[in-house]
């Protein structure tokens, strides 16, 4: 765990196994603070640039924090949430969708339009992470309004968006497992992770000086 006056990005720790590894190596990085979720209700967050929220947090507690998320943003900060929302504590997000699946190839994963946070990254790569076609995504978050779509499913529907219209700061919503977490350098989606915390930087940098994209 780095000091929290270096660290940039606060990385919620919901106590889950699957998400010890990432945590781990979160706690390495000179540019990452991890939190406790539980600690969140009395943690102060307004000298931080961004909050990452995995799938495996206790959304009934962001439910009642929703206020405290809500503020953070309109600070002009940056929240990356991987998973599956079924609360609606998240600015703009709307509830997850299933995808009805009748072949594996329905979780194949397009690029919908070249991004940082993929540059380099081969769909098929991100279609059978681990070898299974769906671990990477297997289902989407309806849109809000003037969302930038990154990635889709084959019906188009959209695995990872980015929301820059719901609040005064930038969200990054991704439908499966926590993109901050693909740093294994096996494949080309080892570079996710890197490339979005590069990606967080320059986003709040955008923000901060009135230049984040439109």
């Amino acid at each position: 765990m780095t000091a929290r006056g270096t660290a940039n990005v606060v990385i919620l720790d919901s106590g889950c196994y699957f998400s010890e590894q990432m945590v781990q190596d979160a706690k390495r990085q000179d540019d990452c603070f991890v939190l406790d979720l539980y600690d969140l209700p009395e943690f102060d967050l307004s000298s931080y640039a961004c909050l990452v929220i995995d799938s495996y947090v206790d959304q009934e507690l962001l439910y009642r924090e929703s206020e405290r998320i809500w503020k953070f943003l309109n600070q002009g900060k940056v929240l990356i949430f991987s998973g599956h929302l079924f609360l609606p504590w998240l600015p703009g997000a709307s509830i997850f969708v299933p995808k009805q699946i009748h072949s594996h190839r329905d979780y194949e994963v397009s690029i919908a339009q070249p991004h940082p946070i993929f540059d380099s990254v081969k769909p098929e790569d991100m279609t059978y992470t681990k070898g299974v076609s769906g671990f990477f995504a297997r289902g989407h978050h309806p849109l809000p309004p003037h969302a930038e779509v990154l990635l889709t499913l084959p019906g188009g529907e959209p695995i990872t968006y980015i929301d820059r219209h719901s609040t005064e700061g930038t969200i990054l919503v991704h439908s499966g497992n926590n993109l901050f977490a693909y740093r294994n350098p096996s494949n080309t989606v080892g570079r996710i992770g890197s490339q979005l915390q590069n990606w967080i930087g320059e986003e709040y940098r955008n923000i901060q000086e009135g230049k984040r994209p439109i």
